[in-house]
């Protein structure tokens, strides 16, 4: 995208946000003299400019690799909604040409989320916007204003979010599955409470929590169980779950991950509370064409449907 030189008296090149929105996404002059079909030599001297307008060095060395200064991070948001604007209010003009979009998408959200999601949704972009490229996070175990700083576009899960800066949609309602290894002695004669409660627990917990819904529910019957360990990631518990005896939980979405690893799923003998799922963004991302495609594809792949 070229942007008029500013009227600003200082002279400043708006092409300088673009560029800066890239560097800081890259963190690299070679990845982002790529992104801008510019040369390494060309990148480095808008970088020097940039540093000159705004004072700051903006990305330095850290052995290899370079890292963004923290007034490069404090600014990283507004640059990018900056940027995000002006591509909207351009392209509020006439139809958005997918093919023609050149973006990176930062999707966040459960580490299950690249496995169910992420070889559909490659196809379909690559289908309808070709220079579309994805980077899946997976969320934290520290809850972070992410979409308000930038760090991510949308977010996949359960929103639990009540910010005023952050537009929440409801896809649907999931649920969770027990899930053991095959041959586990809690297939054998009938489940009740009482001998799902006396069996080790796994729990799955970006936060390390050792006790989840189960707990509370299961303490409504007078029973307790005994969690023995928590790991961070539903993949990294499905490994444990395959050579262990113990019981671990996964979303009705996600048993083809189990099943896939030879894992049985079966119902819990408790009523626990439904999972919502459903996406959450920026405003600044309402208006704009593609990260209304984005969100579509992902509604799509969630309820079932190639789009």
């Amino acid at each position: 995208m070229r942007m008029t030189q500013s009227a600003d008296p200082t002279g400043l090149d708006l092409n300088l946000l673009v560029a800066l929105d890239v560097l800081l996404e890259e963190q690299s002059v070679r990845g982002a003299a790529r992104r801008l079909h510019l040369s390494e030599p060309a990148t480095s001297r808008t970088l020097g400019r940039i540093r000159k307008a705004l004072g700051d060095p903006i990305l330095v060395r850290a052995g290899r690799a370079m890292v963004p200064t923290p007034y490069a991070l404090s600014v990283r948001a507004e640059v990018g909604a900056v940027v995000e604007r002006a591509r909207a209010l351009f392209a509020a003009s006439g139809p958005t040409d997918l093919r023609a979009v050149a973006r990176t998408f930062t999707v966040l959200g459960q580490d299950s989320h690249p496995a169910l999601l992420g070889p559909a949704l490659l196809a379909r972009a690559g289908r309808e916007a070709p220079r579309v490229r994805l980077r899946f996070l997976n969320e934290s175990h520290i809850d972070a204003p992410t979409l308000r700083e930038g760090v991510a576009d949308l977010e996949i899960g359960v929103i639990d979010t009540v910010h005023p800066e952050v537009r929440t949609e409801h896809v649907l309602d999931d649920r969770m599955l027990a899930v053991v290894r095959a041959g586990h002695p809690l297939l054998r004669g009938r489940l009740t409470r009482r001998r799902f409660a006396e069996v080790d627990h796994l729990v799955t917990s970006r936060r390390g929590r050792l006790h989840g819904p189960i707990d509370t529910a299961l303490a409504e019957h007078g029973l307790r169980r005994r969690v023995v360990a928590s790991v961070g990631t539903y993949p990294a518990s499905l490994f444990v779950l395959r050579d262990t005896d113990l019981v671990g939980l996964i979303s009705e979405r996600s048993r083809s991950l189990a099943e896939s690893l030879g894992l049985v799923t079966f119902e819990v003998p408790l009523d626990l509370p439904p999972l919502p799922v459903g996406l959450a963004w920026h405003p600044r991302h309402d208006a704009d064409p593609a990260h209304a495609w984005l969100r579509g594809c992902v509604r799509d792949l969630l309820l079932g449907r190639d789009g």
